[in-house]
């Protein structure tokens, strides 16, 4: 008993009847009294609730900037931009794309209606592609120093062909600068600085074997000057079996790792392999583009082998094929230049060297986008000053050999790139576990789950783990991409399932959905505040999202007045707000 005369329960069974609690009958708890109020705040309470609540499996350690279990809870709790603020619709059709500034100031729009619109959160400009002969716009992307624009989009042409256009438009004053072609269109383009984009052609070389060239050009290609290079041949790559050059990215990746933005792997591959053994998880290859002399023949006599191709039902006899072989021969096959040791193996890198990396979506084995590709771009390689268009190459030099592949198993529909450039992540589409592709042009039915793949662009290698919620329905030949993005602790990703879901990147789990109408194309956080998120759909609108921490600040700041609630502020709802989305999967 205390002082005067009440009962007092010791903290050990206080702490005992609050683990049998939700977390926020704990915290109305606490307001009983001042012993309660301690106990409610014990590290080894809120470390139990924080397990049960997010079913995490307690082998996954707590994330290293985390002060204390009660404030990581309430991160993921409150921090998640899960609330609809506002619906943008400026767009009269579908909404494929979204892109932030890097300083997070404004951003742009890309949509079948064939505009391209910036602003921030409303709208500031909008630029119509229809008189450059555009059916729509697809990817937009702010260089380096936010002074341009680039916008990729897709002739408007018969349904069959391949054909698109990349533009540069400046942030000044609006104006068009230049204007790239760009085969395939879903090459999209990016930039690699401030003054410089990649581009993609096609060459087909045979029925099912084509050359992917890569070119590097410059943004402004009002030269007066006839000696200066404003497009220069980056790589000539060799597709096989109808496979091209796609989706092309490019990372820097940085000497030295900032430790705020690094995630305890090692931790999570081992939790990854407890889940793997309690269900069948296919884990994708990885494996070295440099072919021997053996290897090359064996795929020769394979291709030789196949009497039947073709998307619309032609066949392709023995004698063509051995042509097409043939031809493959005289353009370089068999004289692929040798990896970079520096990339195939990491142990051999210069420590602590700076590397550029151009990564994009390829395949080997059909159609279908099936492997990321990841080729060095070198320091002389920056520039458009140096070689010239056309330039020659020997005989042994004619493809360039890829520095990296890696094998996802399934049809890549998505990826993004964490803020540091270090994890790579993709959405995929898995096949079925064991399947055989026999024919190029009928590659194997794909899940409606959809995989969320993470690659470690250090080490090269992938984590043994993938995140998986959303779903997407459409077959092979219909499928589309859905754009991911990447904030320093979480994940983005739509879906076609009329939802954008969040993740958290180091306890890999899903903590919210957000509702749309129809498909959510694309997703986009601010790179200036990861609790801003933005989200566009097949619906025709943008939605803005932010977290219940900053709704609760924005409408405490515009009423000038704290929530008079003695619970704390962060479980409390607000009437005022639209809260359309879930957390955890609990609205």
């Amino acid at each position: 008993k205390d002082e005067g005369g009440l009962i007092v329960l010791p903290d050990s069974l206080v702490l005992e009847i609050f683990l049998h609690l939700p977390h926020y009958a704990v915290l109305k708890a606490g307001l009983t009294c001042r012993q309660w109020q301690a106990v409610s705040r014990d590290e080894f309470l809120w470390r139990e609730l924080f397990y049960r609540y997010y079913r995490i499996l307690r082998s996954v350690p707590r994330h290293p900037s985390a002060v204390s279990w009660y404030r990581e809870f309430k991160r993921l709790y409150d921090c998640i931009p899960c609330v609809e603020v506002q619906t943008l619709r400026e767009h009269t059709n579908q909404v494929l794309h979204l892109a932030f500034s890097h300083r997070g100031h404004r951003f742009s729009s890309c949509s079948k209606d064939c505009t391209v619109k910036d602003g921030n959160i409303s709208l500031v400009h909008s630029t119509s592609m229809r008189q450059y002969h555009w059916a729509y716009t697809q990817f937009s992307q702010f260089n380096p120093d936010d002074t341009l624009l680039l916008v990729s989009g897709v002739y408007l042409v018969p349904h069959h062909s391949s054909s698109g256009e990349i533009a540069v438009i400046s942030l000044d004053n609006y104006t068009l600068l230049s204007r790239v072609r760009n085969k395939p269109y879903d090459v999209f383009g990016c930039w690699l600085n401030e003054t410089h984009l990649i581009s993609g052609n096609l060459h087909w070389i045979g029925n099912m074997t084509s050359c992917s060239v890569l070119w590097l050009n410059k943004a402004f290609q009002d030269i007066e000057s006839e000696n200066v290079n404003v497009v220069k041949r980056l790589f000539n790559i060799q597709n096989f079996n109808a496979s091209t050059i796609r989706t092309v990215m490019v990372a820097h990746c940085r000497r030295h790792d900032n430790p705020d933005l690094l995630l305890d792997y090692e931790a999570q591959s081992q939790a990854g392999r407890q889940r793997a053994e309690q269900g069948n998880q296919h884990h994708p290859l990885l494996f070295d583009l440099k072919t021997s002399d053996s290897e090359e023949e064996e795929e020769e006599e394979e291709v030789e082998n196949k009497e039947e191709c073709g998307k619309d039902g032609r066949s392709q006899s023995f004698s063509e094929l051995q042509i097409e072989t043939q031809v493959a021969k005289m353009m370089g096959r068999a004289y692929t230049k040798t990896p970079d040791a520096s990339l195939t193996d990491p142990s051999q890198s210069e420590e602590g060297e700076d590397k550029t990396y151009l990564i994009f979506t390829t395949g080997s084995l059909t159609y279908s986008p099936h492997q990321i590709g990841i080729k060095r771009i070198k320091p002389d390689q920056m520039t458009t000053s140096g070689d010239v268009l056309g330039e020659e190459r020997s005989s042994e030099e004619f493809f360039d050999s890829l520095d990296h592949v890696i094998d996802i198993h399934g049809h890549i529909i998505g990826m993004g790139l964490s803020p540091d450039h270090r994890y790579l992540y993709v959405n995929s589409r898995a096949w079925p576990k064991g399947c055989v592709i026999s024919d190029p042009m009928s590659p194997p039915p794909i899940a409606e789950e959809i995989d969320m793949h993470v690659i470690d662009l250090k080490s090269l290698r992938e984590e043994r783990r993938s995140l998986r919620a959303h779903r997407a329905f459409t077959p092979n030949d219909e499928c589309f991409f859905i754009f991911l993005d990447v904030s320093r602790d979480f994940v983005a990703s739509g879906a076609e399932d009329k939802h954008g879901y969040i993740w958290d990147r180091h306890y890999n789990i899903c903590l919210a959905r957000l509702a749309h109408d129809d498909v959510v194309n694309s997703v986009a956080f601010s790179p200036a505040d990861q609790e801003l998120l933005l989200s566009a759909s097949d619906d025709f609108t943008i939605k803005v999202w932010r977290s219940p921490r900053m709704v609760r600040l924005a409408q405490a700041s515009s009423r000038q007045l704290r929530p008079r609630s003695l619970l704390p502020s962060w479980l409390l709802r607000h009437k005022n707000s639209t809260f359309t989305g879930s957390v955890n999967g609990k609205p």
